[in-house]
């Protein structure tokens, strides 16, 4: 299986690794991986793989059978099997991921109620709500979200067994997707202001360090999803 480097260093931007497979589709397996893999909600990372005299741009990344796969952004001639390679991330694009996927924790936060969808791009992300009725206070909403953020919160993670998370069913705020389970862990994002806990949910993405390095954001429409849901979008500034 691969090895999740991101996972273990959002803010790495390069490693060396070695493929060790192809997709049927054109996919290149890798390794170890600072791509992260599509899921969640979150785009797999984009950006460049180089290897003995050759180089490839990288469109996305994605989960298979075996571990991590790196997709070509073109067609181009792969890498053998075997072939070591350099990976090198779009930081840009990754950070801002990593911005708007802490937001929309702190959304959760801001609006307490069941997330039954979400979105991350790289400038603006969403959560659906079981929300029957639309907020009054847009722009109330939108300054509790900005004093968290200022606030410059750490964050965190922290690892629990699978039968803990299926004894403390609260801390997952989705309806629709539930964290992986089976390998007998699960990751935990917390969000914290020294002992005061503020956020802490079930998540695999990538994550900013502190609050503050989210920036300003921006509460956009809310739109009536069904006949309960409402979805709320927000953007960087």
């Amino acid at each position: 299986m691969t090895e999740l480097l991101f996972r273990d260093d959002a803010y790495q931007t390069a490693a060396e690794c070695q493929i060790i497979g192809h997709t049927p589709e054109g996919g290149l397996i890798v390794d170890r991986s600072i791509f992260y893999a599509t899921g969640g909600g979150q785009p797999g990372d984009s950006g460049v793989l180089d290897w003995g005299g050759g180089r490839m741009p990288i469109a996305t990344a994605l989960k298979v059978e075996g571990g991590v796969a790196l997709v070509p952004a073109e067609p181009l001639p792969m890498p053998p099997i075997g072939a070591p390679a350099q990976q090198l991330i779009d930081w840009g694009r990754r950070h801002r991921h990593m911005r708007i996927h802490t937001a929309l924790h702190l959304l959760s936060v801001v609006i307490p109620l069941p997330v039954t969808g979400g979105q991350i791009a790289a400038e603006k992300g969403r959560l659906d709500f079981d929300m029957p009725e639309p907020p009054g206070d847009v722009a109330a909403l939108e300054e509790a979200l900005n004093t968290l953020i200022e606030r410059d919160l750490a964050v965190s993670e922290e690892w629990i067994t699978d039968a803990e998370l299926e004894a403390n069913p609260g801390l997952v705020k989705t309806m629709s997707v539930h964290p992986p389970m089976g390998q007998g862990k699960v990751r935990l994002v917390r969000i914290s202001d020294g002992p005061t806990l503020i956020d802490l949910q079930p998540c695999g993405g990538t994550h900013v360090r502190r609050t503050g390095e989210i920036g300003r954001i921006e509460i956009g429409k809310i739109e009536k999803k069904g006949r309960q849901n409402r979805r709320v979008s927000i953007s960087l500034v």
